[in-house]
């Protein structure tokens, strides 16, 4: 039985973690971390380690990884490129699943995506994203959002920063042929709503996810700590763990 360290213990996330590996008849929980407590006594007690915490605390977690050689799976968000460099940098010790959402249903839609973009485009289509999390989320555009903006820039050919265009305010003028629209909502206890949207002249295409409960995360990452057992050193996401690539 797989023995799993879940971080973050008292948060939302870190409950329905706990719950899901208390549920899944392959793993049990070896230990629980919480702020101000070791947390390299804390993973020495365990054999793979799910962080679901706030991105200021994933260079500890990775560290610490590292230093004891343990498999880890993140699925916190909103970090800075420097921590995601330092994440690929610890994949050539350890092997570790990093994804922005860990739902079964989110991946598929990470799948569809990337194929829509490839058959409908931004020459023909206008794209827009759109995604919606409870009032109390830090970061944004949500981790599951950036990553979908990604896929349509891998798709599209086009680039992040240049063609991403964060909401709209003001007289802007005519919308700008290629560019990708993102658009934020916050509010209540919204659990995470994402939409793509592709839009032509007398058509429109959209692609939703809704998740209405933790549960389908914390699933995902149980089923990702137990897939990444045994793994070598690299650096996996969900697609990987769901055979989607």
């Amino acid at each position: 039985m797989l023995s799993i360290l879940v971080t973050g213990a008292n948060g939302r996330m870190g409950k329905a973690v706990q719950e899901a590996v208390n549920t899944n008849p392959d793993t049990k929980i070896g230990a629980i971390h919480t702020p101000k407590e070791s947390l390299k006594l804390a993973m020495s007690q365990a054999k793979v380690t799910i962080d679901f915490t706030v991105h200021n605390f994933t260079d500890e977690v990775v560290a610490t990884a590292v230093e004891l050689g343990q498999p880890l799976v993140i699925g916190t968000t909103g970090h800075t490129e420097e921590q995601r460099e330092k994440i690929r940098a610890a994949s050539e010790q350890i092997p570790i699943v990093y994804a922005p959402n860990f739902s079964i249903g989110v991946n598929t839609l990470f799948w569809i995506t990337r194929k829509a973009a490839e058959i409908l485009g931004n020459e023909r289509c206008d794209i827009e994203v759109t995604e919606m999390h409870h009032k109390h989320k830090i970061d944004s555009p949500s981790g599951t959002a950036r990553r979908l903006l990604e896929i349509l820039n891998e798709a599209t050919d086009t680039d992040y920063d240049k063609d991403i265009e964060h909401g709209r305010f003001g007289n802007v003028g005519p919308r700008e042929q290629g560019k990708i629209g993102m658009h934020t909502l916050r509010g209540g206890d919204v659990v995470g709503d994402h939409t793509v949207m592709f839009a032509a002249d007398g058509e429109r295409v959209e692609l939703s996810h809704k998740a209405s409960s933790r549960m389908t995360f914390a699933t995902g990452s149980v089923a990702a700590a137990v897939w990444l057992d045994g793994k070598k050193s690299g650096l996996y996401d969900m697609q990987d763990v769901l055979g989607l690539v």
